[in-house]
């Protein structure tokens, strides 16, 4: 019954679309033109491209570094068995809304708020960074070995020792675990939202796409394709040394 529904439902999702099949087909005539144009792609200009890539490295660097500052504090609150109610909710609730919107679109409300550049990118993905780390390291602290913490407890540490030395210990492979993935993943990111002016090596992609440069488009596409290949095994060899 459920296989016949499924082919069903794509019919009908793909015949409500408002297609445009005369513009889309207006249009392949254009794409054939940017991919000819892309071959062979232009390394003429690798000081501009290096000049990219070196910002959209620091943007994701330092959004790293701030976003899981901030996210130590608020996965803490996020975590029910060492934060009260009401701090837990608060906690639960910065996450949620790290997590709400696309980077693009917290990109554009930065872009507008503090204008072009790499301070909208920083900003961008650190609060990217804080919905993704504060979480899984929340759902981390929760499932610690609670006999430290009372063992802590038991020679009348506080709070502020208890996290220090029964909570963070447990937790301290996976932070810098997901630090190295976050990074990993900022450097992804940094390159689309500088595609709205976050700064970075994809404003110098629209650049080239606005002048219609598609051979060294093709060339900024291939760097970008070459770096997250690079930083993908680096943290991946990280991230088994350490888990």
């Amino acid at each position: 019954m459920l296989d016949r529904r499924y082919p069903d439902l794509s019919l009908l999702a793909f015949s409500t679309l408002p297609f445009d099949w005369a513009r889309i087909s207006e249009g392949l005539p254009r794409a054939a033109k940017i991919f000819g144009g892309a071959f062979p792609p232009s390394f003429e200009r690798a000081g501009l491209l290096w000049t990219g890539f070196k910002e959209s490295f620091q943007i994701a660097f330092l959004a790293t570094l701030l976003g899981v500052f901030l996210s130590i504090p608020i996965a803490v609150m996020a975590a029910k068995n060492v934060a009260p109610k009401p701090v837990y909710l608060v906690g639960r609730a910065i996450i949620i809304i790290s997590r709400s919107f696309h980077p693009v679109i917290v990109a554009i409300l930065f872009v507008a708020a503090v204008g072009f550049g790499p301070m909208a990118g920083i900003l961008t993905l650190t609060l990217y960074s804080i919905g993704f780390v504060a979480k899984l390291l929340a759902e981390e602290i929760e499932e610690i070995d609670w006999g430290q913490v009372e063992a802590m407890r038991s020679v009348g540490a506080g709070y502020l020792k208890m996290l220090i030395y029964g909570v963070f210990p447990q937790i301290m492979p996976r932070q810098i675990g997901l630090s190295m993935y976050q990074l990993d993943s900022n450097l992804r990111a940094s390159a689309v939202v500088g595609i709205v002016g976050a700064g970075g090596i994809g404003g110098t992609l629209m650049n080239a796409f606005g002048r219609y440069d598609y051979d060294f488009a093709f060339a900024i596409l291939l760097m970008i394709i070459g770096i997250i290949l690079v930083s993908e095994g680096i943290s991946g060899w990280v991230r088994k040394k350490v888990w």
